[in-house]
């Protein structure tokens, strides 16, 4: 699955139109927008949300020949030095992909952005997953949560009724919200994705690239409530069924890093991230870590491994690179 690259290369462009501090292979001068890019943009002013997504702290990726891409199995994958603004490592990241459940960050994203993680949030029936095999954080219709208890069940344990539980309380409905997820990613100069739904379930229309993921959990990444949550081995939200009865219902965390299920490579601290599993997405993963010597943080990401053991080993192989 492939679409077009004209407006990754636009957004690389513009990075640097911007005075964007680059990354290790980043580009060396500023240009001009106005001359290079006429038809898209005339008036740089004029697109304000889509060049404020821009700033000095981020990373770019010019050109992939530096790295080897046999260095990972998986499809995609790339390692951002979030402080020094460098790029460690980048496999096809600007290849248009299916995200599964790292999808969850954006959704995340919105939630904690734009709306009060005390509101009491009523499950309503739309918010029904019926899709097999989909992973679910077992809440039913009347269920009353909190915005912030929804968070937990939908980034530890990927609750897809989570996310439809949040999508609907933010916007009405998935459709609007999944619109907003758009009008986001493209606030945030990730121009290669789009979303039609909260949780990551299969959809054609539904696609990203590893360095649009980077961007969206970079600026994530920012907020605490985000990063506890995401740290979290387990949590325990207690709320009131449609019938006034009390639930008590736990949650763990899926990432094996930090569960402890997988070891780091010697010097590197996982914080935190968020994995992904469709057929059809594969194996993804998206984490922070930092390196232990120096308290830095990185951002890495693995699209479509081929099995959850080769997911783990390709995110550790990218991660080792932290303290080489």
């Amino acid at each position: 699955m492939k679409h077009g690259h004209f407006m990754t290369c636009c957004a690389l462009i513009l990075a640097g139109s911007l005075g964007l501090s680059g990354c290790s292979a980043g580009l060396p001068d500023a240009y001009s927008l106005s001359s290079r890019l006429p038809a898209l943009v005339s008036d740089l002013d004029s697109d304000k949300d889509f060049t404020d997504g821009f700033a000095a702290d981020l990373c770019v990726v010019t050109d992939e020949s530096a790295y080897d891409p046999g260095f990972i199995t998986s499809e995609a994958g790339a390692l951002f030095d979030v402080n020094n603004r460098q790029t460690l490592y980048s496999k096809d990241a600007f290849e248009t992909m299916y995200p599964a459940s790292i999808t969850k960050v954006m959704t995340a994203l919105i939630a904690i952005k734009y709306g009060n993680l005390e509101d009491t949030v009523t499950v309503t029936e739309d918010a029904v997953i019926n899709e097999p095999g989909a992973t679910l954080c077992g809440i039913k219709p009347g269920d009353k949560l909190t915005l912030e208890q929804l968070l937990y069940g939908l980034m530890l344990p990927s609750g897809n009724d989570a996310a439809a539980a949040i999508a609907i309380h933010m916007d009405g409905s998935i459709e609007a919200f999944a619109d907003q997820m758009n009008e986001e990613a493209r606030k945030l100069g990730a121009v290669d994705s789009h979303f039609v739904n909260p949780h990551g379930l299969h959809s054609e229309n539904h696609y990203t690239t590893a360095y649009d993921l980077y961007l969206i959990f970079n600026e994530a990444f920012k907020y605490p409530v985000f990063r506890e949550i995401i740290e979290s081995k387990s949590y325990t939200a207690n709320y009131t069924s449609a019938a006034g009865d009390s639930v008590s219902k736990t949650w763990k965390c899926s990432n094996q890093f930090i569960t402890g299920e997988r070891d780091t490579p010697q010097g590197v601290t996982v914080l935190g991230g968020k994995t992904g599993t469709t057929k059809a997405a594969g194996y993804c993963l998206i984490i922070a870590s930092k390196d232990d010597a120096t308290d830095g943080n990185f951002i890495s990401v693995v699209l479509k491994s081929d099995s959850r053991p080769h997911l783990y080993d390709n995110m550790t192989n990218i991660i080792s690179k932290i303290v080489k």
